[in-house]
C-alpha cells in the first residue's frame, strides 16, 4: 500500500475536483468562495504567509460579519423571510424573527453597547442560556467590530472569573438565569461572585430579565465594581448602531476550549475567513440555502452553536432553529422529531450522545412515528465519535443519510465530512467520511512520517489550515505554536488518532491520550467501544485503560443498558452470562489481543455538557491519580456514583 497523501482521496466527481483544487490552488479556490460574501473592500489575495507558521486569510479585505448575516438579506428583499426560530421546550413558547426584525433587534443592542463605550476590538463577555438574546448579543458585538466571548451559561464563578481575566471584557451581557428540566439556575449570583474574584474590572453588566428567578438586579447592583443595568432600559435609551467595517483579519470572537485548567485557552476566530468558510459549508457540505431550515441541537456556548446555530445559517440566508430543551425529558424522547416536523427542518445536526439518549429511551422509535418528518433530508453528527451501532440505528429509524463528521473548537468547521451539497458519497459506518476541501489531512507516526493507508497514527493537517480555522490563541501566539504546531513541523496536530483507508475515508479513533497499551499492543478505546456496543443490550459505553503492573494497562469497560433492559442482580447467573457476552463481543470485534475482561454495568456515564464522556477523569480516578472534576461536567453526581467502581485496583 502506498503512503497516504492527497492522491488517496476519491479521484473522480465533484468532491474530488473541489478537494484537489483547494490544495493545488488555494488562492483561486477561496477567492472564488469569497465572492459569496459582501465586502466593503473585496480581497485581492487569499492567504498571507508572511508570518508563518501564523497565517492570515484575505489580508486586504474589509467587511462586517453581522451585515452579511442580516442587513444584506433585507437589502435583497428578503426581510420578511424567517431568520431565527426560538423554540423553548422549557416554557412552551415558540417565537419567530424575520430577517428585518432580527436586524432591528441586533442594531438596538449594538447601540446599547456603543452607549457603554464598546467599539472595534473591545471585548464583551456573553453569559446567556439558549434564548434569542444570545445570538442577538453575539451579532450585536459583530456589528460593532467588538470581540465576543461566549461562556456556557451555568459555568461556575471560578471558571467565569478566569475567562474574564483572560479576555478582559468591558461589558458582560447576562440574564436572570437558565431553565433546566428539574431546576432553575440563577445566573446573577454567579456573575457577581465571578466579578469579585476576577482581577480585571468589568465596566458594565447588562441584565436581561426573565420571570421566575429569585435574584433581582437590585440584589447584586453593588457587587464586583461594575455598573449593573437593565438590558431593556439600556436598549430603549440607545440609538440603533450601523455596521462597522473591520479588516477580514480582525478577531470576531474568542471561544475557550472546554475542560481547560489553569490559564484558559482562548481560540481566536477572524471575521473574513470565518464568514467565507462557513458560507461555503452551508451550500457544499450541508446542502442548505436561502429559505431552508437548519436545526442544530447544541448550545451557543460551544463551537457548534457559534458556527451552525448562529453564523452559518444566517450567512446563507437560511432559517436557524434555536432550541431550549433536551433530547429526552422535555417532555420525552420525541422532542427532536417534534421540532423537525413543526419547523420543516431539512438539515439536522446533533451530538452522538443525544442520539444514544433517544435510542436508550425509545429504542424502537415509536415516538418518531407520531410526527411527519419527511422534510428531513440529512442528519449530521459531531462532537465525539459516532459509534457504528448508533449510526445503524439512526439510519434504520430515519431512512436518510446519517453523516458522521469530525471537527474541533479550534477548526470551527468540519475537518472531514460527507460533502452532501457537492455530492453524497457512499456512507461508511464508523467513518467521518473524507477530508473537507481546504484540509490537507495526513496520518503520521510518532516521528512525523506518513503511515500506510489503514495504519493508525496521529491525524494532522498540513499548513496552512483553510480559512475559518483558529488564527491563534488569545494574547499568546507562542502558546498556540507550542500547543498545536510544534509536534510535527509544518503541520497542525489535531490530538486525535485514526486511520485513512484505501478509499481516502477518515476513521477517527479517539484522542491520542485515549490510546491504551496492553502488553505492548496499542489499542484505541474507540475500537474497543465499537465492539462492546454491538451487544443488543448496550445503549452506550466507554472503555478506559487502567494501570496494570503486569500488562501496563488493561481495558476496563462501563456499560449503560437500553431502556427496558433490566440490570441483572450482582453475582447472579444472569450477570455472569451478560458479562461473558460483552467480553465475547470485544473478542469478536478486536481479537484476543485486547485481553478484555473488566466490565461493569452503570446507570449513566459522566459527560460534559457538550456530550463528551470524561474518560480521562475516569482513568485518573481508577489509577488513584489526582484529578479535577471539570467545570463543564453535566451532572457531577454521576461521577460520584462511579467512585467505588473506579477506586484504584492496581
Amino acid at each position: 500500500m502506498a503512503t497516504h497523501d492527497a492522491s488517496t482521496t476519491p479521484t473522480a466527481g465533484a468532491y474530488a475536483e473541489a478537494h484537489a483544487r483547494s490544495l493545488s490552488d488555494p488562492d483561486g479556490f477561496w477567492l472564488e468562495a469569497a465572492q459569496a460574501i459582501d465586502w466593503t473592500t473585496p480581497p485581492t489575495s487569499a492567504v498571507d504567509d508572511s508570518d508563518a507558521p501564523l497565517y492570515r486569510w484575505f489580508p486586504d479585505g474589509v467587511m462586517n460579519t453581522a451585515y452579511n448575516c442580516l442587513d444584506r438579506h433585507v437589502a435583497a428583499g428578503r426581510g420578511d423571510a424567517v431568520a431565527l426560530v426560538h423554540d423553548s421546550a422549557m416554557t412552551g413558547e415558540v417565537t419567530e424573527y424575520t430577517y428585518a426584525q432580527l436586524t432591528e433587534k441586533v442594531a438596538a443592542v449594538a447601540g446599547a453597547l456603543a452607549a457603554e463605550g464598546v467599539g472595534k476590538g473591545d471585548r464583551v463577555l456573553v453569559y446567556l442560556p439558549m434564548i434569542a438574546e444570545a445570538p442577538i448579543a453575539m451579532l450585536a458585538c459583530a456589528r460593532l467590530g467588538a470581540v465576543h466571548s461566549v461562556v456556557f451559561g451555568g459555568f461556575a464563578p471560578k471558571e467565569l472569573a478566569a475567562r474574564i481575566d483572560d479576555a478582559a471584557p468591558d461589558v458582560v451581557l447576562t440574564c436572570s438565569g437558565g431553565i433546566e428540566p428539574r431546576r432553575r439556575v440563577e445566573y446573577l449570583p454567579a456573575v457577581a461572585e465571578a466579578l469579585e474574584e476576577a482581577g480585571h474590572t468589568v465596566r458594565t453588566v447588562l441584565v436581561h430579565h426573565r420571570d421566575g428567578f429569585q435574584t433581582a438586579l437590585a440584589d447584586v447592583a453593588d457587587r464586583g465594581g461594575a455598573a449593573w443595568k437593565d438590558w431593556g432600559e439600556a436598549v430603549d435609551a440607545a440609538e440603533p448602531a450601523a455596521p462597522v467595517d473591520v479588516k477580514a483579519t480582525d478577531p470576531l470572537y474568542v471561544l475557550y476550549t472546554s475542560g481547560t485548567t489553569g490559564k484558559p485557552k482562548g481560540v481566536v476566530r477572524d471575521n473574513g475567513g470565518h464568514a467565507v468558510a462557513l458560507r461555503w459549508t452551508m451550500e457544499n457540505i450541508y446542502d442548505v440555502g436561502p429559505g431552508e431550515v437548519m436545526f442544530t441541537a447544541s448550545d451557543v456556548g460551544w463551537v457548534v452553536g457559534h458556527s451552525y446555530i448562529v453564523y452559518a445559517p444566517l450567512l446563507a440566508g437560511a432559517t436557524t432553529v434555536l432550541y431550549e430543551g433536551k433530547p429526552v425529558g422535555t417532555p420525552d424522547a420525541g422532542a427532536f422529531w417534534r421540532v423537525i416536523s413543526q419547523h420543516g427542518v431539512k438539515s439536522f445536526f446533533t451530538a452522538p450522545t443525544a442520539l444514544r439518549a433517544i435510542r436508550r429511551a425509545d429504542p424502537d422509535g415509536e415516538l418518531k412515528d407520531q410526527y411527519d418528518i419527511s422534510c428531513l433530508k440529512t442528519l449530521y453528527a459531531a462532537g465525539e465519535r459516532l459509534d457504528p451501532e448508533t449510526q445503524k440505528w439512526a439510519e434504520g429509524l430515519l431512512q436518510i443519510p446519517v453523516v458522521d463528521h469530525w471537527w474541533q473548537t479550534e477548526t470551527g468547521w468540519a475537518i472531514a465530512a460527507n460533502p452532501v451539497g457537492l455530492e453524497l458519497l457512499p456512507v461508511k459506518t464508523g467513518s467521518a467520511s473524507v477530508p473537507s476541501p481546504g484540509y490537507d489531512l495526513v496520518v503520521l507516526d510518532g516521528m512525523g512520517e506518513p503511515v500506510e493507508a489503514g495504519v493508525e497514527g496521529n491525524i494532522a493537517v498540513r499548513l496552512p489550515m483553510p480559512p475559518g480555522t483558529l488564527q491563534s490563541l488569545w494574547g499568546d501566539d507562542q502558546r498556540f505554536i507550542d500547543s498545536y504546531l510544534s509536534a510535527f513541523e509544518g503541520h497542525y496536530a489535531t490530538g486525535d488518532s485514526g486511520i485513512v483507508d484505501d478509499d481516502g475515508y477518515v476513521f477517527v479513533l479517539g484522542r491520542t491520550d485515549d490510546v491504551i497499551n496492553v502488553s505492548g499492543h496499542r489499542l484505541s478505546t474507540g475500537v474497543l467501544e465499537a465492539a462492546l456496543a454491538t451487544h443488543p443490550a448496550v445503549a452506550e459505553c466507554c472503555v478506559i485503560g487502567v494501570a496494570d503492573d503486569f500488562k501496563g494497562q488493561r481495558p476496563s469497560g462501563y456499560v449503560v443498558l437500553k431502556s427496558g433492559v433490566a440490570a441483572p442482580d450482582p453475582g447472579s447467573q444472569e450477570e455472569t452470562r451478560l458479562f461473558d457476552e460483552l467480553t465475547a463481543a470485544v473478542r469478536r470485534g478486536v481479537g484476543p489481543v485486547a485481553d478484555f475482561r473488566d466490565v461493569a454495568i452503570v446507570d449513566a456515564l459522566p459527560k460534559t455538557r457538550s456530550g463528551k464522556i470524561l474518560r480521562k477523569t475516569m482513568r485518573q480516578m481508577a489509577d488513584g491519580e489526582e484529578y479535577t472534576v471539570p467545570s463543564t461536567i453535566e451532572d457531577a453526581s454521576v461521577l460520584e456514583d462511579l467512585k467505588s467502581l473506579l477506586s484504584p485496583r492496581g
